[in-house]
């Protein structure tokens, strides 16, 4: 069959959006890698598709996988072109648009200028709920990577995050610490790694290396896990702006219990057809 598909992104944060409501198609892994792959497929950091809701009081049902083939959780900056996407699609008139995620049901907000609000609900920092393998909640934790102690935050914006605080992005060891952290024993699930410089205390510069994915140029929940984290150790103060490569998103949170309301760009880069 010729599957219909857009290419996206959001901040440089790049994605392959299906409508599964109109097209009859079961994605599996194989077919995920093969899309994903920049070489020999349409090339993506994520696949998106969207389907009728499970649950009657919301408006789609949004799924992503990752590009070697796994399902996760969240994306933020994934959701933004969501919205984008079913509005142009004509899928819904709707500017607020309620999804649910395998994370649970997110609120989007279509504004002005191809930009997207998205709730993207409240934090969570308890361990088991993350997953990380520590005994009881702290602020901070001590990672041993490589015979050396890094601290780090954890917390979960749907999908599990590590931040580091590093005096310079552009000097952090992305590429050996990134992969080091994702697939530490502490984090039974992976994790994605933020490297946060802080330039004051409205705004960060952050670089994500995204789990089963490696760096992207952008990661919404990172951004969010970052800020929250931030805030909560003192260091930030809402509304913070995060720059990131691909571009910046703006990011609000409340405080504990509140939930994060992250805001940025989308784009559609072209539309096509692959056969399968």
């Amino acid at each position: 069959m010729q599957l219909h598909f857009t290419k996206m992104h959001g901040a440089g944060n790049d994605f392959i959006v299906i409508d599964l409501i109109s097209q009859d198609y079961t994605i599996c892994p194989q077919d995920v890698r093969r899309l994903a792959n920049r070489h020999l497929g349409v090339g993506c950091d994520q696949i998106l598709t969207v389907e009728a809701p499970h649950n009657p009081q919301v408006d789609f049902r949004y799924r992503i996988y990752n590009a070697d083939g796994s399902e996760v959780q969240q994306c933020g900056n994934g959701a933004r072109c969501f919205a984008i996407f079913v509005r142009e699609k004509k899928l819904t008139r709707k500017r607020t648009i309620r999804v649910e995620t395998a994370a649970g049901v997110i609120e989007l907000r279509a504004l002005q200028n191809n930009e997207v609000e998205v709730d993207m609900g409240a934090p969570e920092f308890e361990p088991e709920k993350i997953p990380f393998a520590a005994t009881a909640r702290q602020q901070s934790y001590a990672l041993l990577i490589d015979n050396t102690e890094l601290e780090i935050g954890s917390v979960s914006m749907g999908n599990p995050h590590a931040v580091l605080r590093v005096e310079s992005t552009s000097q952090s060891e992305v590429e050996r610490l990134g992969p080091l952290i994702e697939s530490h024993a502490d984090f039974p699930q992976h994790v994605n790694v933020g490297f946060m410089q802080i330039v004051s205390e409205k705004e960060i510069k952050l670089r994500v290396y995204e789990r089963s994915v490696g760096e992207t140029l952008a990661c919404g929940t990172g951004a969010c896990a970052a800020v929250v984290y931030g805030i909560s150790r003192s260091w930030l103060s809402d509304p913070v702006t995060v720059a990131l490569p691909g571009g910046k998103l703006s990011v609000s949170w409340a405080g504990e219990g509140q939930p994060v309301i992250m805001t940025g760009p989308t784009a559609v880069v072209f539309e096509g057809s692959i056969k399968i």
